[in-house]
């Protein structure tokens, strides 16, 4: 295969993951799948959270993308890359910027950054799995309209909230 057809690969299979992670966060992982989740959005102890467990799954499925993709269906080893960047590219923005579960150096700078950081705090605002916004991971929406959303749903849930993030 062409290295252009590689990179395709790699790069669809990164905004496909987002797109499915976006999916999953917010029908499974806000649904059947709090059980796991709800540690992400309440106070732990330690370096891990029962959140983590997602990561193993999909790590799981980057890996068998790799095994088989090394047996012949060459492309599928490509995206089991894409895959895996995705999962660095959470690690680094979600995990080390956003949470600050990694020792990461310094904190969100320029629009794009800030912007994710801003709406995953909104995405945690609501408290509980109903309510959320802004389920994606390496793209978020305008944080104004997050925040209209943000507080139309919580004032259908009868609870009310300051949204005190600068813009």
């Amino acid at each position: 295969m062409s290295i252009l057809l590689n990179l395709g690969i790699v790069l669809a299979a990164v905004i496909g993951m987002e797109i499915f992670a976006w999916a999953i966060h917010k029908y499974v992982m806000h649904g059947i799948g709090w059980g796991w989740h709800e540690s992400h959005h309440t106070e732990t102890d330690g370096l891990f959270e029962k959140n983590d467990l997602y990561a193993v799954v999909f790590s799981c499925i980057a890996a068998a993308c790799f095994i088989i993709g090394s047996m012949g269906h060459s492309w599928l080893w490509y995206v089991g890359l894409g895959l895996t960047l995705y999962g660095v590219l959470y690690a680094v923005v979600h995990d080390g910027l956003v949470h600050r579960r990694l020792p990461f150096p310094r904190k969100a700078r320029g629009r794009y950054m800030k912007r994710l950081v801003q709406a995953h705090r909104l995405h945690h605002a609501a408290h509980t799995k109903d309510g959320c916004v802004s389920f994606g991971f390496i793209w978020a929406q305008d944080v104004r309209k997050l925040k209209a959303e943000l507080k139309q749903n919580l004032s259908r849930q009868g609870r009310s909230h300051q949204t005190d993030i600068a813009e």
